[in-house]
């Protein structure tokens, strides 16, 4: 049995969430300095070269690289011979937020009720996803999820007889409906299978996926490549003013389902596609 303080988890969550929103993670900053060379259109290669200077400028003046600094979301993978000590983990977890959001002067976001709308002034709580996993060691990933991506989000419940060319379909009409308001160029996160909270989990995990590794699975791997280069194809471009470059990735995750269902989620990123990852 391993022992780890929660006052640990704390830390780590308080700088990640800094962390997260002053620097792209390295495949995003790799993926977006390709898409500034590659990009065919002026007006697109001018936009993707400006992100890039306001990447750079946010670096190196420790400030945010997009003024909507997100609702903290926490995957916490916990190895079953893992014991916390110290207090509640749920409650370190909001505390690192809590810390994370005040120290690196990052906007709080978080109303306290979805009706009443009351800021709860710390951007907690957060949205913490937890799976038990063998051995001892802890992962923790840090995503902060701006809201004019994750509005542009879509949950289709089809029928197995839609099959295949379904999904696609779907994946390709909520990226057209999104056009420019998710802040292109984007990273498509898709969870296909599972049930319909399940396969929103799966496409908001997909997210965190390097941008530059595609799925282990033949055909999902085969239809991430398919689907990038269609919806490249449609002409949004780098902040919606047209171009050769909409989104730099599809990452696909799938799970097993229901003989009678084919629950598809398509969770958009925008061009920061902020995450952090630590092992512990």
């Amino acid at each position: 049995m391993r022992t780890i303080e929660v006052k640990e988890i704390t830390r780590h969550i308080k700088e990640m969430c800094i962390e997260a929103n002053y620097f792209l993670s390295e495949d995003m900053d790799l993926a977006m300095k390709q898409a500034a060379e590659t990009e065919k259109a002026p007006l697109g290669k001018q936009i993707l070269c400006q992100l890039q200077e306001n990447l750079r400028i946010a670096g190196e003046d420790s400030i945010p690289i997009c003024q909507d600094t997100g609702m903290a979301v926490i995957f916490l993978e916990i190895g079953q011979e893992v014991h916390f000590i110290g207090g509640s983990l749920e409650d370190a977890v909001n505390e690192g937020v809590r810390q994370g959001y005040e120290e690196g002067f990052l906007r709080k976001s978080v109303v306290g009720d979805p009706l009443l709308r009351e800021n709860t002034k710390d951007n907690t709580p957060a949205v913490i996803h937890y799976e038990i996993t063998e051995g001892k060691k802890v992962i923790i990933t840090v995503a902060p999820k701006g809201f004019g991506s994750e509005n542009m989000s879509r949950i289709f419940m089809l029928k197995p007889a839609d099959g295949m060319d379904g999904v696609k379909n779907a994946i390709l009409t909520a990226v057209k409906d999104a056009g420019p308001n998710a802040c292109p160029p984007m990273v498509i996160g898709v969870g296909i299978g599972g049930t319909f909270e399940k396969c929103a989990l799966l496409a908001k995990k997909a997210l965190t996926r390097p941008v530059d590794a595609r799925s282990e699975i033949p055909y999902v791997r085969e239809m991430e490549e398919e689907l990038l280069k269609k919806i490249n194809g449609l002409g949004i471009g780098p902040g919606g003013l047209g171009g050769t470059t909409t989104a730099l990735a599809v990452n696909i995750n799938t799970y097993p389902t229901h003989i009678a269902g084919l629950p598809v989620a398509v969770n958009i990123c925008c061009h920061v596609n902020r995450h952090k990852t630590r092992a512990l």
